[in-house]
């Protein structure tokens, strides 16, 4: 017995193969650690699927005609998408594309406004020690929990004082400020521009502005950009204040002038079919300008990389 025991044992040393409760990293079996690996990745597609389900769904309904929009399967596609998108661009003599222009002209001057704001203030927080600063960003964070919707009548009411409801000032001037690219760029400015760079231009006789705009302002491109993006699509969406703002609906945004297609759908379910062919064309500029600038989100998260 003792042999058989002292043979047993030289034979596992020899092998080099010591008891294992369970095969796997960490002692976890096999089985454990793929569904460790696989379970964030199945999140995931389960999100994007979420997400992309009702653009699927506006892409297959914009290509059906009236007669076969409600009556036909969710996910069986038609063959008038032309014919809808033609109809659509047809009806009072192009109004849709004016809503689109005007959809541009909020977002993208209010986008770019904001960016250039928020740039500007968020540099002077985070590199500027003065009276009231640290009461000035706590201010910016209150006013980052506070619901747009809050907003929308008091700004009504300020600018009806003016004479500037129904104008195109009316929905660009409270897209300038914003509370949340203001602390976006503070943060990024803190973390981009070094105060070494900074106290360099200075002893080099440079002037504020000119520190900022030459020398910090590059530095801030990719984090501005995240901002522009951020406020481009909260405009391009917005309904409440327009909705508010504006009574000549040749100065509507898109979603204001489908919101009004869609209630007149209910005397003319014919114009259904054109409130969704508009949809899928609001959702392109989107789509084209995320993966037109991903690139400097790139360049953004490598830099952060490297940052110590």
């Amino acid at each position: 017995m003792a042999g058989t025991d002292t043979a047993t044992t030289g034979r596992g040393t020899l092998t080099g193969q010591p008891e294992r409760s369970g095969a796997g990293t960490g002692g976890r079996p096999d089985g454990q650690g793929r569904i460790a690996r696989l379970a964030p990745t199945a999140i995931l597609l389960l999100g994007a699927f979420y997400c992309l389900l009702p653009v699927a769904w506006v892409l297959v309904a914009a290509s059906k005609d009236a007669s076969t929009l409600f009556t036909s399967s969710t996910f069986a596609p038609g063959d008038a998408l032309v014919d809808n998108v033609a109809g659509l661009s047809a009806y009072r003599d192009g109004l849709f594309w004016r809503w689109m222009l005007n959809t541009l002209l909020y977002a993208g001057v209010g986008a770019a406004l904001s960016a250039a704001v928020s740039g500007l203030s968020g540099y002077t927080l985070a590199k500027f020690a003065f009276p009231g600063r640290s009461v000035v960003f706590n201010v910016l964070l209150a006013g980052v929990l506070v619901p747009g919707i809050t907003l929308a009548v008091p700004q009504y009411l300020l600018l009806a004082k003016v004479g500037l409801t129904d104008t195109y000032w009316s929905v660009l001037l409270p897209s300038i400020v914003s509370p949340y690219g203001i602390y976006l760029a503070r943060i990024y400015a803190a973390a981009a521009v070094p105060d070494s760079v900074v106290e360099a231009a200075r002893v080099d006789g440079a002037s504020e502005f000119g520190i900022f705009r030459r020398v910090a302002l590059p530095m801030m491109v990719p984090g501005l950009i995240t901002v522009f993006l951020l406020q481009f699509v909260a405009i391009w969406n917005n309904f409440l204040l327009p909705f508010i703002m504006l009574a000549d609906d040749e100065r509507f945004p898109v979603t204001l002038g489908l919101y009004t297609l869609l209630n007149q759908g209910n005397t003319q379910p014919a114009l259904y079919r054109f409130v969704i062919a508009g949809s899928l064309l609001s959702i392109v500029p989107l789509v084209a300008l995320f993966l037109s600038l991903q690139r400097y989100w790139r360049i953004d998260l490598l830099s952060g990389a490297t940052k110590s």
